[in-house]
């Protein structure tokens, strides 16, 4: 099973695309088990003091993310499967609607409170 890891889990692993020898019928919950037993500081950054993926860290196949999947994390894989690991993403520019002229924001705080 190829995974693609992007912006802090590419530089924890090492590489872009891993691949990760799975049995048949394995689900993502097994994938990610395998994916810490060969990368164990993926670890604090996939996993919660549970053993529960973080909210904010998106595993996605085909495209969706995993807790859209019919059965989550219990999700079997297929190896025509795509699986992406993506990082929390936050930052940037501020927003555009507090540059425009005549903002205020003590104005609009007090409007929704």
């Amino acid at each position: 099973m190829n995974v693609d890891f992007y912006a802090t889990f590419r530089q924890i692993v090492g590489s872009k695309t891993v691949d990760f020898p799975l049995p048949q019928g394995s689900t993502l919950r097994k994938l990610i088990a395998e994916i810490i037993r060969c990368y164990p500081p993926l670890r604090q950054e996939l996993l919660d003091k549970n053993g529960e993926l973080y909210r904010h860290v998106h595993v996605f196949v085909d495209g969706r993310d995993a807790p859209f999947l019919e059965n989550g994390l219990d999700t079997v894989l297929t190896p025509q499967d795509t699986v992406s690991l993506f990082p929390a993403v936050g930052g940037g520019k501020e927003p555009v609607w507090k540059s425009v002229v005549g903002y205020n924001k003590r104005k609009i705080d007090a409007r929704f409170t």
